[in-house]
């Protein structure tokens, strides 16, 4: 089945991309404002501050990132408490609706559910010290939230809030239902036991369970790809066995370079590492071929 598409409204407040933005979907309630904390009395000016909604506080500690997700009926007020209460986050992430049509329970669900994603995904460590529970909602209420957060979670990442965003994929089908056919790559680097299968689907190159990686990391390496490893191996995506990591589970990744690097403990050219398994081309030439043969066609 094919993804609909959606139209993202961003819209820089200070015409700058640093600066204090909104962002919108077409025909969605949902309204997100980003407030830079060095902008916070600016921002908190603003209408939409003062509404029912649920807000996310990001920054990093000595120990790296961190997060809080906290909700409000009136969040102007509570981020003022923030200022003054905890000093480690630089940015908030203000999510309402258009019309102020939330109240206290829908919010109190939507923060449950956040934290809920979040640790799920395990990529920044939060604040809250556990899960909320989820408020009561009739079962209306809770398809329309659970809508809600289905378009939320495609807005956040845009605006470069991904500690909801769940690169994990679940395993195969069952042998009985239809599956499509993905294009297969492999890699291999056998001075580090780099062993490794994936497939390109949708524009992710899925590295694929019990794919072999290196285990430690080269030093004066990709800072970024990096903390991606560590990050994988911390929330259980790679297992360390001996002086490799073993991929757990399913996991997409954004370039063919990101996913080398990676398995490979160090910056890799992707586009030269993977091969396609039936041809043995190099990503490159594969992705030329693709080109030329749409080229004849």
């Amino acid at each position: 089945m094919s993804l609909a598409g959606r139209s993202l409204e961003l819209f820089f407040i200070d015409g700058k991309p640093d600066g204090m933005l909104t962002a919108e979907v077409f025909n969605w309630t949902g309204h997100v404002l980003r407030i830079p904390r060095t902008l916070i009395k600016k921002g908190l000016d603003r209408s939409e501050t003062n509404q029912t909604g649920v807000y996310v506080l990001l920054g990093q500690t000595e120990d790296g990132p961190l997060a809080y997700v906290g909700e409000a009926e009136d969040m102007r007020t509570r981020l003022r408490q923030h200022v003054s209460g905890k000093d480690w986050w630089d940015t908030a992430v203000l999510i309402t609706t258009t019309g102020d049509m939330l109240h206290k329970a829908h919010v109190k669900y939507l923060e449950s559910r956040l934290v809920e994603i979040a640790r799920s995904v395990g990529n920044t460590p939060q604040e809250n010290a556990s899960t909320p529970p989820r408020s009561s909602l009739s079962e209306a209420a809770v398809a329309n939230m659970e809508s809600f957060l289905d378009t939320l979670n495609m807005v956040l990442p845009a605006i470069r809030v991904d500690m909801f965003l769940e690169k994990a994929r679940p395993a195969k089908p069952a042998a009985t239902e239809p599956t499509q056919q993905h294009t297969t790559f492999q890699m291999q680097t056998p001075k580090h036991g780099v062993k490794a299968s994936a497939e390109l689907v949708n524009g992710e190159l899925i590295v694929k369970s019990g794919s072999i990686g290196r285990k430690d990391f080269a030093k004066n390496s990709n800072a970024t790809y990096e903390k991606l490893h560590a990050d994988l191996i911390t929330n259980g995506t790679l297992a360390v066995e001996n002086n490799n990591t073993v991929f757990t589970k399913d996991y997409a990744f954004s370039s063919p370079s990101a996913a080398s690097a990676v398995l490979n403990g160090r910056s890799s050219n992707g586009r030269q590492d993977w091969r396609e398994k039936q041809s043995g081309l190099k990503y490159v030439e594969w992705e030329a071929a693709q080109i030329l043969e749409d080229t004849l066609q």
